[in-house]
């Protein structure tokens, strides 16, 4: 949820915040707009609507500058207008500010200081923080400051208001009277320095840094840095100047390019076979019949000793976790809760003390997710993440985790990250299996199927041109319905919300047996039905609700194992995957789901990459 630039050096700062704007739009946003300083000059430019726009308001009145911070809003406070967009100032325009999160506490602080004499110019909980920031700087103002630190007023002012907000904050600033440095702020929403040479950069993740510096520094909670040029300062709240680690950036350029596809997303899809082998890569053991893993951070005699998992996640997360409960279940036979992060953290559920908390989160800095995982470790509980964003909070905050290698995922609806999660609840369901009752054949056979996975995602995919096709004969319908059993009931509700997110299409996704229970009321000549059927223990029941859909005259697709022909002949139109174990199936039968919804929201005109109102980074409540 919204971006964060900032740029100190010696070139242009506009070309990088415009830059690195348009690399930070796959978070979601509604307004953007960058101040550059120069002169002693706060120059502004922002503007509602697309990165595009404000590129052409920078076209007419390009500003001056070597050091400024820029800014994409995803709206929490007040609508999508000039004014409601960042950056705000503070004061006489003695700062400038953008921010990311949520302030809980900005009414009271507001009165306050309205009743100083304060005028506000927006809606938003965010230019609370920025005249708050002046005002404590002008109480600064006539105290004496260490002549071998000249910049120990902005920093005890910043850490003077960041004491009285209650929420979260990613914050970036900069100051008229100190044109050399950029002050960043961080609590519960990520703040990453790019390190260059004469120059540095801020930005709210690691995409507008590739191509600019091979050199990252992750700030943590509650920790405020002074960028200049030539130098980075941390300070922690609690602990003062504190060192900073420079860790080498993992992505490149070509990583958040287009690569001649027309979307992301599409891009991303593609990429789902090479997704799985970078998330198997070097974790199948073949000697032992089992997975390996350099992260978990327990031995071998503690993991065997858990009795109960929880799987905790959001959005597509949750479904990836619905699947691992299977897999888990199934191969390990070890009890597997799914909780909705957002729920675990207020519901207070009774567990026993061998249970291990799974994080699952593309991000790393989901902000429902980071709270349960918070909550779980408080109370005793070993944590562990699956995640995508190496040093991530999340990633840094549990106990042990595992990376899942997708690279860089820029589609706001998440393709190839759900691939990774599920290929990593696979591996764990391996390796618990091992650790358990599961037989070193059995462990071979699973590892048989698991290198050949890429090869099925891969066939899989051949179903691209007949999934136009479909969309063609379905994008004006208004309702969907998603049904599969077992392992692929995670697989219809993952179908429906990509449907939801991309095209605007009401889709819900079943049991398929429990669509007699209530869903088939909705049953018409307009309401597609999208059944996934491939062999299984439970395929002639599956067929049956197939029939009763047929029986009212509902159109049906449905995805098939290659060379199925009962269904075929049932089907209106189907989409074909091919055979492999259970376990595999939720992977191979969401490719084609995921192209369906690509197709229909690209045939309806939908902005695929950028759906409205979402964001990919979910970093507040």
């Amino acid at each position: 949820m919204c971006g964060i630039v900032g740029y100190v050096g010696t070139a242009a700062a506009a070309d990088y915040l415009l830059d690195g704007l348009r690399r930070l739009e796959y978070r979601g946003y509604d307004s953007s707009g960058i101040v550059t300083l120069d002169q002693g000059n706060l120059a502004v430019t922002k503007t509602a609507g697309r990165v595009d726009d404000l590129g052409q308001a920078l076209k007419f009145n390009s500003p001056e500058g070597s050091i400024g911070i820029g800014h994409t809003r995803w709206a929490t406070h007040g609508p999508a207008t000039n004014a409601n967009a960042h950056p705000h100032f503070g004061g006489d325009q003695v700062l400038a500010l953008v921010h990311n999160g949520i302030i809980e506490n900005f009414r009271p602080i507001k009165k306050r200081l309205l009743e100083r004499g304060c005028d506000f110019q927006s809606d938003t909980d965010s230019e609370v923080v920025a005249q708050l920031l002046a005002y404590e700087l002008q109480n600064l103002a006539d105290k004496s400051t260490s002549p071998f630190d000249p910049h120990a007023p902005l920093v005890a002012a910043v850490q003077n208001s960041l004491a009285q907000l209650q929420g979260t904050y990613g914050l970036a600033i900069v100051f008229r009277d100190w044109p050399d440095v950029i002050v960043a702020a961080r609590l519960g929403s990520p703040l990453v320095i790019g390190v260059g040479n004469d120059e540095n950069f801020i930005a709210s993740d690691a995409s507008p840094l590739a191509g600019r510096t091979e050199k990252i520094v992750y700030l943590a909670d509650h920790e405020v840095a002074v960028v200049s040029s030539d130098a980075i300062r941390v300070v922690h709240r609690d602990q003062g100047n504190v060192s900073h680690d420079v860790n080498v950036l993992d992505i490149d350029e070509t990583d958040i390019d287009l690569g001649g596809y027309p979307h992301f997303m599409l891009k991303e899809i593609f990429e789902q076979p090479e997704t799985a082998r970078n998330a198997m890569r070097g974790r199948l053991d073949k000697d032992a019949a089992t997975a390996v893993f350099g992260g978990l951070n327990l031995t071998p005699q503690q993991l065997q000793s858990v009795k109960r998992f929880v799987l905790t996640a959001c959005g597509t997360s949750w479904h990836a976790s619905l699947v691992g409960e299977h897999m888990i279940e199934s191969l390990a036979r070890i009890p597997v809760e799914v909780e909705y992060a957002s729920e675990l953290r207020y519901r207070n559920p009774p567990l026993q003390p061998q249970t291990l908390l799974f994080a699952l989160t593309q991000s790393g800095e989901t902000i429902d997710t980071l709270a349960a995982l918070r909550e779980m470790k408080r109370k005793g509980h070993p944590t562990m993440s699956i995640c995508n964003v190496v040093g991530s909070t999340i990633a840094r905050e549990a106990d042990g985790g595992i990376y899942m290698y997708a690279g860089p995922e820029i589609g706001v609806a998440s393709t190839k990250a759900f691939t990774a999660q599920c290929v990593v609840m696979s591996l764990l369901a391996l390796y618990f299996g091992r650790l358990h009752h599961l037989s070193f054949e059995a462990g071979l056979k699973i590892i048989s199927e698991l290198n050949r996975l890429p090869e099925f995602i891969e066939r899989a995919l051949l179903q691209n041109d007949r999934a136009r096709h479909i969309a063609e004969k379905y994008a004006d319908c208004n309702n969907f319905l998603y049904l599969g059993r077992q392992y692929n009931f995670p697989a219809a509700l993952e179908g429906a919300l990509k449907l939801k997110e991309i095209s605007y299409i009401h889709a819900e996704g079943y049991p398929a047996a429990e669509m007699k229970h209530g869903p088939i009321a909705l049953v018409d000549r307009e309401t597609p039905s999208v059944f996934i059927v491939p062999q299984s223990g439970v395929y002639d029941k599956v067929v049956a609700n197939v029939e009763e859909i047929k029986a009212r005259k509902g159109p049906v697709i449905a995805v098939v194992d290659e060379g199925d022909q009962h269904v075929t002949k049932l089907a209106d139109d189907v989409l074909e995957v091919p055979t492999v174990p259970d376990f595999l199936q939720p992977i191979v039968t969401s490719v084609p789901l995921q192209l369906l919804a690509y197709h229909i929201a690209v045939l309806r005109g939908c902005d695929v990459d950028k759906p409205r109102n979402l964001a990919k980074s979910v970093t507040v409540e």
